[in-house]
């Protein structure tokens, strides 16, 4: 073996990520909203895009009936892979093409191709059209709220240690940090402290200030002057009451049968989170990726399946600016970063436009692997893995797997995650062909709720899904039970005997 220095020449291979290809990958995996703001980003970074009004004659796709086809378009995995990425031609998209608008037949099937969905996914009117959400007044923290109300009660000291006590109270209303922790923090006397948290109690809403539960529903009653030396026992046994230990509740509480369902009465109309009403965040409405719809073509029923455009921008690339940039005098530098911005700008009308067909190829297998779900319901939805679409596809497991997160599809059923539709099996006791996780938990559930006083026990709930073709071992009804939400026959059983009791 020579020691002697030298000079070798070898060739390698690797994979390496260009900023073209980072970008189609996180594309894939956004949402129509989130891909609405990366283009207000990329329009104000490339002053060769411009967007406008979303319309739709977006590239769509519908599976058509049986015994019909219609052509395959490129794939995302050949863009991904493909080296476009780096030249500088023409890549735009011409929105009136006959190649472009007559992807399919169901731009056929109206004046303007589209389902008649989209215009249903925004919410709004439009650009232009007056945003109601504008009209609402911001809503008042509960922190505010007490603060407003503690500052005619208290001054000097006294509301100095009131802002600390609400500043350690939680969204519901609960005071979340021990009053000697919070005394020694301060400098004060602990009397001092719980004479102030005294006078936050007095506050609306009632109950917040509360440290545990039982003085939440404490401060309710002394409110509603229903705390009498009954009530007191009760709400000192919450436990008892929770167990549904009823026959011991009333020797504690020394009532009858009438006192205590009274009694329970009331605690069910008191509020055991009272500062949720304070504070919390709107909820937001899901605006659906894919609109889903039973279509009928000449005859034939199908599928129609079409993006929802009323949440994409039309991305387009400036060419006659680019013009103007390029005629007059520039440096090496300026011609470079204008090339840089057009192949940029190239790429990402391609890589957007190539998006919307990958998904739709996606949600198009998904319709017709689960076409039984769309046309019957959730007890019909079939067991399907990524791999399989992947496989009928012909694309990669992690392609589909970025398509199908944070997209939404609607369809006459309702909204559904894309997500939704891939779930484990479940075989069949009769030796037919196995069933979705999901088919099973909609079993469970319909078994659950037609039970009525006769509380089904999980090995009761095994022997009907057995009968009902389920071969599901108890532990599985179990966890799906729990999934749900859905209590054991114990507490379910509790829960009966309390609204009996109420």
């Amino acid at each position: 073996m020579s020691l002697a220095p030298r000079l070798d020449l070898r060739q390698s291979q690797s994979l390496v990520m260009t900023p073209q290809l980072q970008q189609a990958i996180r594309l894939l995996a956004l949402s129509n909203l989130e891909v609405e703001g990366f283009i207000a980003e990329e329009i104000e970074r490339n002053p060769l895009l411009e967007a406008s009004a979303p319309e739709d004659d977006g590239p769509t796709l519908e599976r058509e009936p049986p015994g019909e086809s219609s052509a395959d378009p490129a794939t995302a995995d050949q863009l991904l892979m493909g080296g476009a990425a780096t030249g500088e031609a023409s890549l735009d998209v011409d929105f009136s093409a006959e190649s472009f608008h007559h992807d399919s037949p169901v731009d056929g099937a109206g004046m303007d191709g589209s389902l008649g969905l989209s215009g249903a996914s925004s919410g709004g009117m439009g650009e232009d059209g007056p945003d109601f959400d504008s009209f609402a007044a911001a809503d008042t923290s509960l922190a505010d709220h007490l603060m407003a109300q503690a500052g005619p009660v208290l001054a000097g000291p006294d509301l100095m240690i009131a802002a600390h006590l609400i500043d350690q109270i939680d969204e519901c209303g609960y005071l979340t940090v021990p009053l000697l922790e919070l005394a020694n923090r301060l400098g004060v006397p602990l009397a001092r402290v719980e004479q102030v948290l005294g006078v936050i109690h007095t506050f609306e809403p009632t109950g917040v200030g509360a440290r545990n539960l039982a003085e939440c529903l404490k401060l309710q009653a002394i409110e509603a002057d229903r705390y009498d030396p009954c009530m007191a026992r009760l709400i000192d046994n919450l436990d008892l009451l929770a167990r549904g230990e009823l026959a011991r509740l009333k020797r504690i509480c020394d009532v009858d049968d009438e006192d205590m369902a009274d009694m329970i009465r009331e605690l069910r109309g008191y509020d055991p989170k009272p500062g949720c009403r304070f504070g919390g965040e709107p909820a937001q409405a899901v605006t659906p990726d894919i609109f889903v719809a039973r279509r009928t073509i000449g005859g034939k029923t199908g599928w129609g399946i079409e993006i929802n455009a009323a949440t994409l921008p039309r991305l387009l690339v400036n060419r006659g600016y680019y013009v103007e940039l390029s005629g007059g005098e520039q440096d090496k530098a300026s011609k470079a970063w204008l090339g840089d911005m057009l192949a940029s700008a190239n790429w990402l009308v391609k890589a957007l436009d190539q998006r919307q067909r990958t998904i739709i190829k996606v949600a198009t297998e998904i319709v017709k692997q689960q076409e039984a779900f769309f046309l019957h319901g959730v007890a019909h939805l079939k067991p399907m893995t990524l791999r399989q679409v992947a496989d009928a596809i012909e694309m990669h497991e992690s392609t589909v797997s970025r398509v199908t997160s944070n997209k939404y599809l609607s369809c006459a059923r309702g909204l559904y995650e894309l997500k939704f539709f891939f779930t484990s099996a479940i075989q069949s006791s009769e030796g037919g062909d196995a069933v979705s996780a999901q088919a099973v938990k909609a079993a469970i559930r319909a078994l659950i709720g037609a039970e009525g006083s006769k509380i089904l026990s999980d090995d009761t709930l095994v022997e009907q899904l057995n009968a009902k073709g389920f071969d599901i071992a108890r532990r599985t009804v179990a966890k799906y039970r729990e999934a749900l939400g859905i209590g054991s026959s114990v507490q379910r059983r509790r829960a009966k005997a309390l609204e009996g009791a109420g």
